[in-house]
């Protein structure tokens, strides 16, 4: 399980967490909603551990380590690598690099691993996540001659080649057209159901909200707004969020 709890983050006089109590439950597809600038994306930071908190913490609960509760921003930059690899980020603008192709930016965790992966080892881990995400023919492609909804499954491909327990979603379908956001979260919801990760979406779109979602988690003022299913978001009468709703045409 990942505990957040009294989370505090400010960047000068900005203050943008001012308190987040969250608890996200083994294999569970969780997202997180909100306002731009509300702090969805500055709290996924913190619990992968790209950012560290003022005040409060991320926890780490796992009966298998030898330590069950691992609190992020106490680790060693050792343990937190470590603890790094359990994790896939899927970036919102998917961060590929322009210069490698398709194969080698997917390969690139796998070869910056050290763990001693063959050549062959690689390529076929690496087929098999393209795979998934449906682009195994895209492998000698460049990102600039890729849709924007191909670089996301390529930052997906990414996020899930060193098969992941907890993949963490940014803002998965920002700047794509209805079909293609279909597509990507048809592919969310795919990968929890065959792999069981336990997923973490941040996003602004409602409809997202309705296609993945187990559990929601609305952000404002910097704190959990509203925490339930999508269903009982729907119908709330909860002037925030009514007027949230209202404003994504949902």
């Amino acid at each position: 399980m990942i505990e957040i709890k009294n989370l505090h983050k400010r960047f000068g006089t900005n203050k943008v967490l001012q308190g987040v109590d969250l608890n996200i439950y083994p294999g569970e597809t969780i997202v997180i909603i909100g306002r731009s600038g509300c702090g969805k994306s500055v709290l996924l930071k913190h619990i992968v551990g790209l950012l560290m908190p003022d005040e409060g913490y991320v926890k780490l609960s796992e009966p298998s380590a030898e330590r069950k509760d691992m609190i992020i921003s106490e680790l060693s930059q050792k343990e937190l690598y470590e603890i790094r690899k359990k994790f896939g980020f899927l970036f919102q603008g998917a961060a590929l690099f322009d210069s490698m192709t398709v194969e080698e930016n997917v390969s690139l965790p796998l070869v910056e691993s050290k763990n001693g992966y063959t050549k062959d080892q690689i390529k076929k881990i690496v087929d098999e996540k393209l795979e998934l995400v449906g682009l195994r023919e895209a492998q000698n492609i460049k990102p600039a001659e890729l849709s924007g909804g191909m670089k996301k499954r390529v930052g997906l491909a990414r996020a899930l080649v060193t098969n992941p327990e907890y993949i963490l979603y940014d803002e998965p379908t920002t700047g794509l057209d209805p079909i293609m956001s279909d597509s990507i979260d048809n592919l969310i919801r795919e990968l929890s159901e065959k792999i069981k990760v336990t997923s973490v979406v941040v996003t602004h779109d409602m409809y997202s909200v309705k296609n993945v979602a187990a559990k929601v988690a609305m952000m404002h003022e910097g704190k959990i707004h509203f925490y339930g299913s999508p269903a009982e978001l729907l119908k709330s009468d909860d002037s925030v969020i009514v007027d949230f709703i209202k404003r994504t045409g949902a």
